[in-house]
């Protein structure tokens, strides 16, 4: 983790907005002090991949304004309707 790691939008829910890759800068927007703002996103493993739409889990912001995510665990997750 960067040693100048801030905590303060760990465990935020991100919709992606720009895909997010391993050498990628992608986008992400977050809900925030009663609005939405968007960060620049890295995945946090280094590796993953996650297209346009969908959801993330923000493990640390790296100041001033990126965010570094995971997948979303399946606990978080919305159910899907049945049939």
């Amino acid at each position: 983790m960067h040693r100048g790691a801030d905590r303060s939008l760990t465990g935020k829910i991100g919709r992606v907005t720009g895909a997010i890759g391993p050498g990628t800068l992608g986008e992400v927007m977050l809900e925030v002090r009663g609005g939405t703002a968007a960060y620049l996103a890295r995945p946090y493993d280094g590796g993953s991949l996650f297209p346009v739409g969908a959801r993330v889990l923000v493990m640390y912001l790296d100041p001033p304004q990126t965010v570094y995510v995971e997948a979303l665990p399946e606990f978080l997750q919305e159910p899907v309707a049945g049939p």
